[in-house]
């Protein structure tokens, strides 16, 4: 039994837009096309590929044809770029990748800018925490990942970034009243802090090394990182912000420290064990990137 490429690349297309209508738009063909497709692939290979949901989601073996699907994407792409042919949107491809909120508003971008003067190709960006993005890998839904996991995914290789560092940082007013005492944070547990979410355990973290009862204080929740930090600059409460995002306000007396300790997030970068000219460019890229800017991580003991 073969897989028809317009077969898979047909469920990747109603995945990535969410409906059969949507993917139709996109495919520049009817939906009752579509459906069809889909109809024809599940009669092929005996399984439901897709639950047709608004959006729409993958089965596990609707999750196998989309992982090969973008893998064929990639290798054509590389192929017609051996060959030469660089024109346009012909030769240019979409990356589909996955990276946590605070690496994509502080360090992620930049790498992926000087990869899109060099490459013919546009990035579709995931974000989701660090604990989470390794499961859009394994899903098929991205070809890379910014990870806190260390272990690869099946079909995946890793590399080291370094670790991200996080900081206890509120403005000075806040600090005052809260923290009259600067030499113990003990007396924040009281004080009204700041979650990203409520996945969100950065604060959890930090309260429990410092021998505060971490479900005393009460919580904002601001779920965008840029305005997770601004929230904090407003006296909302107190955070664990980055030290990237908190550098330039502490040094102008917009923040203050709070003490306890810093607390570091280890990140990797996974993506599909594939030799891929373009993969291998992105991963050099952001691996370098992530290494010069993050904290090194500690070496193992022998």
């Amino acid at each position: 039994m073969r897989i028809s490429f317009e077969l898979a690349e047909t469920v990747a297309a109603v995945v990535d837009e969410g409906t059969l209508d949507a993917a139709a738009r996109r495919l520049h063909i009817t939906p009752s096309a579509v459906s069809q497709r889909v109809k024809t692939l599940e009669e092929q290979l005996g399984r439901v590929v897709l639950v047709r949901s608004k959006p729409a989601r993958l089965t596990e073996a609707g999750t196998a044809v989309v992982r090969m699907a973008r893998q064929i994407a990639l290798l054509e792409h590389d192929t017609l770029v051996e060959l030469g042919d660089e024109s346009g949107d012909a030769s240019r491809t979409t990356v589909p990748l996955a990276v946590n909120a605070d690496s994509l508003a502080t360090w992620f971008l930049e790498p992926l800018g000087r990869l899109a003067e060099r490459h013919p190709v546009v990035f579709e960006l995931h974000r989701d925490d660090q604990d989470f993005t390794a499961s859009l890998l394994e899903s098929g839904a991205v070809m890379g990942a910014v990870t806190s996991r260390s272990t690869p995914v099946a079909g995946c290789r890793v590399s080291t970034l370094g670790a991200m560092r996080y900081e206890a940082v509120a403005t000075p007013a806040f600090a005052k009243r809260w923290l009259p005492d600067s030499s113990s944070p003990s007396t924040l547990a009281q004080a009204p802090l700041v979650d990203f979410d409520r996945r969100d355990d950065l604060q959890t973290r930090w309260l429990r090394a410092c021998g505060i009862d971490e479900t005393l204080p009460s919580r904002h929740y601001v779920p965008a990182s840029h305005d997770f930090a601004t929230a904090v600059r407003h006296g909302l409460g107190w955070a664990l912000l980055p030290t990237f995002q908190s550098h330039d306000a502490l040094h102008a007396g917009d923040l203050v420290r709070l003490g306890g300790p810093p607390i570091d997030v280890p990140l990797y970068w996974q993506q599909w064990n594939l030799r891929s000219p373009l993969l291998d460019a992105i991963a050099e890229e952001i691996v370098a990137d992530g290494r010069h800017l993050l904290s090194p991580l500690p070496r193992p003991e022998a």
